[in-house]
């Protein structure tokens, strides 16, 4: 029996996790490697942080004997395909490739002829071949394309979709040369159902920040009608469905309290800011779209001061409870979530900030929140109720029923003490 493929996932989050699991069932040897030792800790222990990886799934996993959580990049010794699924951050409004280059050089140490490495991180286009080629071959004296293979392949994991998954989302892939690029295919496709190849890097690159760019345009376009609609008097929900039952030339988004995870908030930056260093112009849609999507946490506090106000009660002193934390229904992923700019919004107006969220875990949970279960008797001791996310866990009668006036900004509630936002 021959020795299985040993494949090292750099970055056992949200993105990292599915991979490495699936890489497992597909019979490879896996090391998750990730620096957060108490994630390695919980990973270790079949603790999974990750609502589309069960527990079980996790279990199974480590059991067979295929699958090691590490921080130890000396686990990776002799590796024959690595993934790179680290974050991608924005700091001070500049993309940050810091996790790409520890990554980089860490892993190039450890790297050997004939082994290929793949980047699923979200970046702007050039970034494989500009960034991260050049210090993997620092690190390990080797040459890419003649020693060693190096592709691209965006990741498209969305959390919470039970439709679509790792396996059943087809999955672009890219090399810098057509050896990387039949490797990088090679690989995925063991584990999905379909893989799409592109002609080179860049291409894949921006396929990625293409597809979140159009969410993220097209958000902030219902995102501002919804404003403009509240203050016509016009039911923008009503009218979003209508439109909605169009066969042809239109497709459905709705308005939210603002946008969350890496990929809104940020993936769109990253091309804007390579337009900008580059060519010297600005991507105007983007920027747009950044501006109105980012105050829509301010739009949900204003309409929460005149819902407080036909109540004849001020913000400062009134006792609220955000209902869902995270950005996304179903996960605990509170990442840019905008729920946490509108509690630092109503902290600063004196208002008594309490939450409930079954889905995220307490080392996610905001400073000076107190943390509540949603039930009847609870949630009639608030002045109000903001619906941020709109979890299937909540029981909504509770909120229907309750004497304590309403702001659904997800329109997933109706009845008399209910303001959509």
């Amino acid at each position: 029996m021959s020795t299985p493929q040993k494949v090292v996932v750099i970055g056992q989050g949200y993105v990292g996790l599915p991979v490495a699991m699936r890489a497992v069932e597909a019979g490879f040897s896996v090391v998750g490697l990730d620096i957060d030792e108490r994630r390695v800790r919980a990973l270790s222990q079949g603790e999974s942080f990750v609502e589309d990886i069960s527990g079980a799934e996790l279990t199974g996993a480590l059991e067979s004997g295929r699958y090691l959580p590490t921080t130890r990049y000396e686990d990776s010794d002799g590796f024959d395909i690595a993934v790179i699924s680290v974050p991608t951050p924005l700091r001070e409004s500049l993309p940050d490739l810091t996790f790409i280059e520890e990554a980089g050089r860490s892993l190039g140490a450890h790297l050997t002829a004939g082994a290929t490495v793949i980047l699923e991180s979200t970046t702007y286009p050039g970034t494989t071949e500009e960034l991260l080629v050049p210090i993997l071959e620092a690190a390990s004296g080797l040459r890419a394309g003649d020693d060693f293979y190096v592709g691209y392949s965006p990741e498209r994991i969305d959390p919470g979709n039970r439709a679509w998954n790792l396996q059943t989302t087809p999955k672009v892939v890219s090399g810098i040369d057509p050896t990387s690029l039949q490797r990088v295919q090679a690989f995925f496709d063991t584990i999905v159902d379909r893989t799409v190849a592109v002609s080179g890097t860049r291409e894949a690159e921006l396929t990625k920040l293409l597809e979140n760019t159009f969410r993220h345009v097209n958000i902030a376009l219902v995102n501002e009608l919804a404003v403009f609609a509240n203050q016509l008097g016009v039911d923008v929900w009503e009218s979003i469905d209508a439109a909605a039952t169009k066969p042809f030339g239109f497709m459905k988004f709705t308005p939210g309290p603002g946008v969350g995870g890496h990929c809104l908030p940020v993936d769109p930056s990253y091309l804007s800011w390579q337009v900008r260093r580059e060519l010297g112009k600005s991507f105007r849609f983007v920027e747009l779209a950044n501006d109105v999507n980012e105050h829509m946490p301010s739009y949900v506090v204003e309409r929460t001061i005149d819902l407080l106000n036909t109540h004849k009660k001020a913000v400062n002193g009134s006792k609220i409870v955000i209902v869902g934390l995270s950005y996304k229904k179903n996960t605990g992923d509170v990442r840019e979530a905008p729920s946490r700019r509108i509690i630092e919004l109503l902290t600063q107006l004196g208002a008594e900030v309490s939450a409930a969220d079954p889905h995220v875990s307490e080392h996610h949970w905001p400073d000076a929140v107190a943390r509540i279960d949603l039930n009847r008797d609870g949630i009639d001791s608030f002045d109000l109720a903001i619906v941020v996310t709109d979890h299937d866990a909540f029981d909504a009668q509770i909120l229907v029923n309750s004497a304590t006036p309403v702001l659904d900004t997800r329109n997933a509630l109706r009845g008399d003490n209910i303001t959509r936002l």
